[in-house]
């Protein structure tokens, strides 16, 4: 497996694909509908925005975490 060190960056790797595999495929679907050519768009759509989403999750993560436990009660 990967070393702790590299935790945030399998971190911002996973919830980037999981955030851009779902966002793309419900826009897709909304915006064009689910026919023959579906999973060509999707995929086009996919690797436009998953590099976008990586990169916003590296450069933001920690302070959105950051701002989260400020925003939040602590017990």
């Amino acid at each position: 497996m990967f070393s702790r060190h590299r935790a945030p960056l399998v971190q911002a790797i996973l919830m980037s694909v999981l955030m851009v595999t779902i966002m793309t495929a419900v826009i897709t679907a909304v915006n064009t509908g689910v026919d023959q050519g579906f999973i060509n768009r999707w995929m086009r759509a996919w690797l436009v925005a998953w590099p976008i989403a990586f990169t916003i999750i590296l450069i933001f993560g920690r302070r959105v975490q950051y701002l989260t436990q400020c925003l939040c009660a602590r017990d």
